[in-house]
C-alpha cells in the first residue's frame, strides 16, 4: 500500500505550485502522468521525485536575465546596411576641381601684346595660405579662385606696379597638388588612388574605389602617417625659366620628418558626429572598410533542424528568425529558451531567459540577436511529459495546447 504522501492529491499541489493553477500545462502534464501510472507502473514515489528535480532545475544556477528586461549594456546594436548609409556626411572637401588649391603648379604667362617675343611664361607653386610668389609682380592670393579671375588678379597687379599698362594674362592649372591615398577592404576596386588635395577626404577615397562591397561593415579605419614640417631658412632659388631670362624666382625649402602615424576608427553609422579634420585624409593616408564577417548562431534543443547558422550581413536577426532557420520547434509545447551571450565586457557568458510565447506577442521579448550568440530551446516538464505520452503512442487533443 503506497505511502499517502505521494498520493495523487500531494503531486497535484505541488504541479499546481510549479505552474499556474489555471494553467492547462497542470491538466496535460497530470493527464500524462497517469497514463505513465497506469502503463508503465511507475509508483508515485518515483513520479515524486521526478517533479522535484524538474522544479528545482536551475534554481542553484548563476543569474540569468530575462529578454524583455536585458540591460543597455548586454542588448546586441542594430545590424546597420553600409550601402544604405548616407555616405555624403562624410564629405568634407574645401576645393572643387576647377579652383586654385594650396599646393597647386599653375602656368602664368604675361604679355604686353606688342610682339610675340614680349611674353613670360613661368610655372608658379600656390603656397599654403593660398598665396602666389610671381617674379617682378610680387606675391598675389589666388586662395579658391577660377583661372580666370586669377587672370584678373594678376593682371591687376601687374598694372598697380606700374610693369604693364595693359597686360595680356592667361592662367593655366599646370598641376594639381594631389595626395597618394590607398584603399583597402570592403571596396569594389582596392587600390592606390590620386585626390586633390581639396578633395582628399573618406568620401572621395572610397568613390574612387568604386563604392562600398555587398559585405561591407559600417566601420572604417584611417591611418594619417603624421607629418611634422620644419621650415627652413629662405633660400634664393633662382628658376631659369627661358634662355636669357633675368627673372627670378623666391621659395622656401620645406623639410619633412615622420613622426609616426595616428589611427582613427569611424562608424559610418553615425559620420555625422565625426569631427571634418578625423575625415579629411593627408597625403599617404590609408583608408581601410572593416569587412563583415559576423560569427554564426547555434539553434540546439527541441528544433527540427539544430545546427549552425550564418548569421546575415546587413539585417537583424531575432528569436524568432533563429528558431525559423532550424525549421521551428519540434515539440508543440516548447517555450524556454536560454540565450547564451558573450560580451567584450566579461569573460563569463550571458544567460538571457526567454519564452517563445511572449516573443510572439511582445516586441521586446522578441530578443535581437547577435553574432556567436547560441539559441538553446529547452525542455521543460510540459515537453517532457509530452514526449514521454507521444512515445507510448497516446494521442492527447489539440485542445489542451
Amino acid at each position: 500500500m503506497e505511502t499517502p504522501l505521494y498520493s495523487w492529491k500531494f503531486l497535484t499541489r505541488i504541479f499546481q505550485t510549479v505552474f499556474s493553477r489555471n494553467d492547462f500545462r497542470v491538466i496535460f502534464v497530470l493527464r500524462g502522468l497517469r497514463i505513465l501510472k497506469r502503463e508503465m507502473r511507475i509508483s508515485y514515489g518515483i513520479i515524486f521525485l521526478v517533479v522535484c528535480s524538474w522544479s528545482l532545475t536551475g534554481c542553484t544556477a548563476a543569474k540569468n536575465y530575462q529578454a524583455e528586461n536585458l540591460p543597455a549594456h548586454l542588448q546586441a546594436p542594430r545590424n546597420e546596411n553600409a550601402q544604405t548609409l548616407d555616405l555624403t556626411k562624410l564629405a568634407t572637401a574645401t576645393t572643387t576641381q576647377d579652383l586654385i588649391g594650396s599646393g597647386d603648379v599653375i602656368e602664368v604667362s604675361i604679355s604686353a601684346g606688342l610682339s610675340a617675343t614680349d611674353t613670360a611664361t613661368f610655372p608658379v607653386r600656390v603656397s599654403e595660405n593660398g598665396t602666389a610668389l610671381l617674379p617682378i609682380v610680387g606675391t598675389v592670393s589666388l586662395k579658391e579662385m577660377d583661372l580666370e579671375e586669377a587672370e584678373a588678379v594678376i593682371s591687376g597687379a601687374c598694372i598697380e606696379k606700374g610693369l604693364y599698362k595693359s597686360p595680356h594674362v592667361t592662367v593655366t592649372m599646370k598641376r594639381p597638388k594631389v595626395h597618394i591615398i590607398t584603399v583597402l577592404g570592403a571596396v569594389e576596386e582596392p587600390a592606390t588612388y590620386e585626390l586633390r588635395a581639396g578633395q582628399s577626404d573618406v568620401l572621395q577615397a572610397i568613390v574612387a574605389a568604386g563604392g562600398l562591397s555587398e559585405d561591407a561593415g559600417v566601420f572604417v579605419q584611417v591611418r594619417h602617417p603624421g607629418y611634422r614640417n620644419q621650415a627652413s631658412e629662405p633660400q634664393d632659388l633662382i628658376a631659369s625659366l627661358e634662355s636669357g631670362s633675368d627673372i627670378q624666382q623666391v621659395g622656401q625649402e620645406t623639410i619633412v620628418q615622420p613622426i609616426g602615424h595616428q589611427t582613427v576608427r569611424i562608424d559610418l553609422a553615425s559620420a555625422a558626429t565625426q569631427k571634418p579634420e578625423s575625415l579629411r585624409l593627408p597625403d599617404g593616408g590609408i583608408v581601410m572598410v572593416e569587412r563583415r564577417d559576423p560569427k554564426p548562431i547555434h539553434v540546439l534543443g527541441l528544433v527540427k533542424k539544430p545546427d549552425r547558422y550564418e548569421f546575415p550581413v546587413a539585417e537583424d536577426l531575432r528569436l524568432l528568425d533563429a528558431i525559423a532557420l532550424a525549421s521551428g520547434t519540434n515539440n508543440p509545447l516548447a517555450d524556454k529558451v536560454y540565450i547564451i551571450r558573450n560580451t567584450p565586457e566579461s569573460e563569463e557568458p550571458t544567460l538571457i531567459e526567454a519564452s517563445i510565447k511572449k516573443a510572439k506577442r511582445n516586441g521586446r521579448a522578441d530578443l535581437r540577436l547577435a553574432p556567436g550568440d547560441i539559441v538553446s530551446i529547452e525542455q521543460t516538464p510540459t515537453t517532457s511529459v509530452y514526449e514521454a505520452v507521444r512515445l507510448i503512442g497516446f494521442g492527447v487533443s489539440g485542445r489542451a495546447f
